[in-house]
Formats: C-alpha cells, structure tokens, sequence
C-alpha cells in the first residue's frame, strides 16, 4: 500500500488547518440567524414634510435613493429635529433578543455629516446607535472611527443589536470594523437607513443609496 510522505502528510494537515482557522475568522454575520420576511408596508418612508416624496427620495431597479438638503424642514411640523430622508422599518419593534439590519449602501463624494443607518429607541437617549460619515469616513455617532474611505463604492453594512447583552456590533463587506455598548433596552427600537442631518458641519447636500435590505433574528 502507498503510503504518503510525513512531510505531505503534514502539509495536507497544516493547509486544512488554516483553512478552518480563516473559514472561522471569517464566518459570514448573518450564520445563526433567522430571516425575517419584509414586504414594502415595513418600509415607512421620512422626508421633509413640506416636500413631495418623489423631489427626496426614488426607487429603481431595486435600489432606494434617499436625499436631503441643510435648510430642508424636518420630518414633521412639531418636531426640532435637523431634516432626514430615511427609510423607517416598520412593524418589527423589538425590545429583547437579537437582531441584525443588512443592506448595501452606497455614499456618494461630498455628503458629510449624515447619519445613513441608526437603531431608534434606548433606555437613555433617542437612538441606541448611529453610523454617520464625514468626509468618506464612517464613525459612531460622530465619534470613533469604524471605517475609512467609504466614498463612491458600494459596501455591505451588518448590525447587529444583542439586546439582552447590551451590545451593537458592526460588519462591513462581512468584516467586523466596531462593537459597543448599546445605550439599555428601549420600550420599541427598529432599524433606520438613508439621510439624517447630524447638528454641525454638514454638507448642504446629503445623499445615500440602499439595496437588498433585510433584517434577522435569533
């Protein structure tokens, strides 16, 4: 019987073991979780409220594209808010357990200072989280920086939201960039993409462009 080499047996042995060891390192966000069916009701659309939907917001070919300007109104009459053109989703409000938004965005050169993706709600505070970016690069609120360099491509963004252990974690293109403490538990947090003004040092126009959004569950 052919027996192989200990020198190739070793080899064999040491490629599958780095193969194993990257497959690990580098396991998709969404294994272990559920998907949750979304039809267009859960897309609640946000835009000034004095401005036709259709001058801040259009879909084609299965991609959203969201925009809004510095002197735009806020969302409603009442609200003090800065203006935002944001996808809310509707109908899945969560307050335990473990869930996660996927979608892939796209920032075009030049809008700075917006927020593009956020979890609403939190024992303390308006939003548990908020990915914002400033001249290409994204960071935490207006923060810690997550990723550099994110203008003019698209990117596939993963968060997840662990509520129950009190953390956020952030995936870009399958990649974990940032994780933090989320801000307790709200009565009804979701998930929101697209266009809202943070308080200085805007751009005047602001713009994102989303696709093949989905939320999971544990």
């Amino acid at each position: 019987m052919l027996k192989c080499p200990t020198f190739i047996c070793f080899s064999f042995w040491l490629f599958g073991a780095l193969v194993n060891s990257f497959n690990r390192s580098h396991a998709d966000p969404i294994d272990g979780f559920c998907l949750v069916p979304l039809t267009e009701s859960n897309f609640k659309l946000q835009k000034p409220y004095d401005t036709p939907l259709e001058q801040r917001y259009m879909y084609k070919i299965g991609v959203h594209k969201l925009w809004v300007y510095a002197d735009d109104k806020p969302h409603d009459p009442y609200s003090h808010t800065q203006p935002r053109t944001e996808i809310r989703v509707e109908g899945l409000d969560y307050s335990s357990g473990v869930w996660q938004f996927e979608g892939y965005s796209f920032v075009p050169n030049g809008t700075s200072g917006a927020t593009i993706a956020q979890i609403h709600g939190a024992a303390h505070g308006a939003t548990t989280f908020m990915l914002a970016v400033y001249d290409g690069d994204m960071r935490y609120y207006d923060r810690d920086l997550v990723a550099a360099g994110m203008y003019d491509k698209w990117f596939r963004l993963n968060v997840i939201h662990d509520v129950d252990g009190g953390t956020v974690t952030v995936y870009i293109d399958g990649v974990q960039r940032y994780s933090t403490k989320d801000r307790g538990p709200g009565s009804g947090m979701y998930f929101k993409c697209g266009v809202y003004a943070a308080r200085a040092n805007i751009s005047y126009y602001m713009e994102s462009m989303w696709r093949d959004i989905k939320i999971y569950k544990k």
